[in-house]
C-alpha cells in the first residue's frame, strides 16, 4: 500500500457508484416489477394459521400464478441489468400483469398487480438522458488576450473530418457513390 492511496473505498464511493448505475436503466421501474412478482407467486402457496385453524389461499391456477411471478420477477431483473429491451420487458410486465388478474387471486390481491402495471409502464416510458456536458471542454479556446475572438480550430467552415481518418475530405469530391466519402453511402 502507498501513502497516497486511501486503502478502502468508503460509503460515498459505493453510493456515487450505484447512484451512476441506477441513472444509466429503468431501476424503479424494475424494482416495481419485481415487486410485484412476489405476491403474485407467493400468496397462492401461502397459508396463515389462527391457532389449530389453516387459512390457505390455494387455488387450481397455483401454478400458472407461479409462473406469471418468476416472469415478473424476471423481467425486472431484464429492465435492470439488460436496458436495451426495457420497452419490449415493460409491456410484458404490463400484459402479464393484466393476465395476473384472472389468474392468480386478483393480481396477489391487488398489491401484485399494480406493482407490476406501474413497474412495466414506467420501463416502457424511460429513456436514458443526456448525457452531461462539461462545460470547460466544449468552450472553444480564446487567445491570449482576445476576449470574444475564438482561436481557429483547424478546420474550415463547410467541411467536416472523415470518420475514419484524420484526412479532411476535398471540396472538389465527385458525385457517384462510389468515389465519394471514401466509398461509404450515406443516407443524407
Amino acid at each position: 500500500m502507498s501513502a497516497e492511496s486511501t486503502g478502502s473505498r468508503g460509503f460515498t464511493y459505493w453510493r456515487l457508484r450505484f447512484r451512476a448505475w441506477r441513472g444509466n436503466r429503468p431501476f424503479w421501474g424494475g424494482l416495481l416489477t419485481m415487486i410485484g412478482g412476489v405476491p403474485i407467486a407467493y400468496l397462492p402457496y401461502a397459508d396463515m394459521r389462527l391457532g389449530n385453524m389453516t387459512i390457505a389461499m390455494s387455488t387450481t391456477a397455483g401454478a400458472g400464478s407461479l409462473i406469471i411471478g418468476v416472469l415478473l420477477i424476471t423481467l425486472g431483473l431484464t429492465m435492470w441489468f439488460h436496458a436495451v429491451v426495457r420497452v419490449f420487458a415493460g409491456v410484458a410486465a404490463i400484459v402479464l400483469a393484466l393476465v395476473s388478474l384472472p389468474v392468480a387471486n386478483i393480481g396477489g390481491f391487488l398489491v401484485g398487480f399494480l406493482c407490476a402495471l406501474i413497474g412495466g409502464a414506467l420501463s416502457a416510458s424511460w429513456a436514458p438522458g443526456e448525457p452531461v456536458k462539461d462545460e470547460v471542454a466544449h468552450e472553444t479556446a480564446l487567445p491570449e488576450g482576445g476576449e470574444g475572438v475564438p482561436a481557429p480550430t483547424g478546420e474550415r467552415p463547410g467541411e467536416r473530418a472523415d470518420e475514419l481518418s484524420a484526412v479532411t475530405p476535398q471540396n472538389n469530391a465527385t458525385d457517384s457513390t462510389i468515389d465519394a466519402n471514401g466509398g461509404r453511402n450515406s443516407a443524407g
